[in-house]
């Protein structure tokens, strides 16, 4: 047998080449984020904030969140032009997520200047980061975005509908949905050894429960491109996920919106959202595919007194609001969802 099935045939026996991914939605930081989080002394306690689902972000191979808002330094702002402390990343870091998402609406809140001041952060955080750069230079540099995860080389893309009307200035960079621009990336990432293509879209309409004619195309556009992860943001609410067949056998995972992963939005629908957890696997041709994905809808209880934010499993909070926001979202789940189902395993123990 030559060499490369073998060892394809090897991997599916043994249970290797098999990778768990999550995926989270909109970091948010709002006003009263930064107020239930400021300590005496310019200091910033998050530590409360991840610790309910910290568990089952560290038991992924790759865990994954897009982080709406610029990071740098004082004064701090929420909405409408968000601007968080250092300390808020290593908190999302600290908590187990492995790649931050910087293309959306809101990563130019604080101009040029913010997209460099967050992309230094990240950087001296330690944690890799795409959809911003310092430059056309720089993300030439840095892109395509190749990793490998437990042995699967996995392309990751990531992309805005805008930036509020903001443009760069001073030469920063913004990866905009253009599909001339994505094409080029999807043949990129492929040439650089990329076996399965992740693609990461800010789009849609904002507190909308279902996904747009543009979301649609997008994702039809994507699925024929070869694209098999298909993760969407921006409505701050959840939408519809669909596992789809492609023409050679394989799957495409298209999630519309997971949500808000953690902000200080208080409406039923925004208070929480969904962790989509995806097992790819190779397969005896040596092909990579989706082998499952599944979803686990947690909520945000705000800050009360001198407990700040806290991100828990919306089945589990003892907040009132939590089981609202848990019936409407599964609602949508079950009236539109293509075979992807609650994810099995419970939430690791505490």
């Amino acid at each position: 047998m030559p060499l490369l099935p073998l060892l394809s045939l090897l991997s599916y026996v043994l249970g290797l080449n098999q990778a768990e991914l999550v995926f989270a939605g909109d970091a948010m930081q709002h006003k009263s984020q930064l107020e239930a989080a400021s300590r005496e002394g310019g200091a910033w306690d998050y530590s409360e904030c991840f610790a309910g689902v910290e568990p089952w972000i560290k038991s992924a191979d790759l865990a994954v969140v897009n982080l709406e808002t610029p990071v740098g330094p004082a004064p701090h702002t929420g909405y409408p032009c968000f601007n968080a402390p250092e300390a808020y990343l290593h908190a999302l870091r600290d908590a187990g997520f492995d790649l931050f998402l910087t293309a959306n609406n809101h990563t130019l809140d604080r101009r040029d200047q913010g997209v460099r001041a967050t992309i230094n952060a990240l950087d001296a955080c330690g944690v890799p980061h795409l959809g911003t750069y310092h430059d056309a230079a720089a993300r030439d540099s840095l892109m395509p975005h190749v990793r490998t995860i437990a042995g699967i080389r996995i392309g990751f893309l990531n992309y805005t509908y805008g930036t509020n009307g903001i443009e760069a200035r001073d030469g920063a960079a913004v990866d905009y949905i253009e599909r001339g621009k994505i094409a080029a990336d999807i043949e990129a990432a492929k040439a650089a050894g990329a076996e399965i293509l992740c693609a990461c879209v800010h789009w849609g309409d904002e507190y909308k429960l279902l996904p747009n004619a543009a979301q649609r195309s997008l994702a039809d556009w994507l699925q024929e491109q070869g694209v098999q992860l298909i993760i969407g943001s921006h409505p701050h609410v959840v939408q519809p996920m669909e596992l789809r067949d492609n023409p050679d056998g394989t799957k495409c995972l298209v999630v519309y919106s997971l949500g808000n992963f953690i902000s200080g939005m208080r409406t039923r629908d925004t208070r929480g959202g969904a962790l989509a957890i995806v097992r790819l696997q190779r397969l005896l041709d040596g092909r990579v595919d989706i082998a499952s994905a599944g979803w686990r809808l947690h909520f945000t209880e705000p800050a009360s007194g001198d407990r700040n934010f806290r991100v828990v499993d919306a089945g589990e909070s003892s907040d009132s609001r939590a089981a609202a926001f848990r019936s409407a979202a599964e609602k949508i789940f079950r009236e539109n969802n293509l075979n992807v189902a609650r994810h099995a395993p419970a939430w690791p123990a505490q």
